[in-house]
């Protein structure tokens, strides 16, 4: 399969909120492979279709340690069912806002319905660095980042900092 380019802040696409998908075609399927190639070339734990720029529900994570132990996952239209009223707090990283870690509370536990890649409806219950991850993703496919969780002027100056970096990245020729 192929590795997609990662859409990253500031870009507008990211604010968006992704698309239901109804029925699992060949192209899905696609997307599904080119999402895991492009989240393990990050060496990310998770990914959502909106990270490089196609706008669907549909996520992909990865978080065991080891390499030779993969155990992907896929998520077509998850939805959080529950959440525990038990926080826990992860140092949180996105492949969509470069050499950014952030501390967020989120719930412990979440109870999550959704497609699997074989067009299987399913429930499942997480815990720890799993909930985290599966959190994190949705939020992007609704079009929210771990930045949404700081306060504006520390939002602004994250945004202001990447949009520098981008932009002292770009080489004329």
């Amino acid at each position: 399969m192929s590795v997609k380019e990662l859409i990253t802040v500031p870009d507008d696409i990211l604010r968006k909120i992704s698309e239901p998908i109804n029925t699992l075609q060949v192209n899905e399927k696609k997307l599904i492979k080119d999402l895991f190639d492009t989240m393990y070339h990050h060496n990310g734990i998770g990914l959502a279709a909106v990270q490089v720029g196609i706008l669907k529900r549909i996520i992909v994570l990865d978080v065991s340690k080891n390499d030779n132990e993969k155990k992907p996952l896929c998520f077509i239209n998850p939805e959080i069912k529950k959440l525990s009223k038990k926080m826990s707090t992860y140092e949180e990283g996105c492949l969509s806002i470069p050499n950014t870690f952030l501390e967020i509370e989120r719930p412990e536990i979440c109870t999550v319905s959704y497609i699997d890649e074989n067009g299987d409806k399913k429930e499942m219950e997480c815990d720890g660095l799993l909930s985290t991850c599966l959190q994190h993703e949705i939020n992007h496919l609704d079009g929210k980042l771990i930045i949404d969780y700081l306060s504006k002027i520390k939002k602004d100056l994250i945004i202001k900092k990447l949009s520098k970096q981008k932009t002292s990245n770009r080489v004329v020729v």
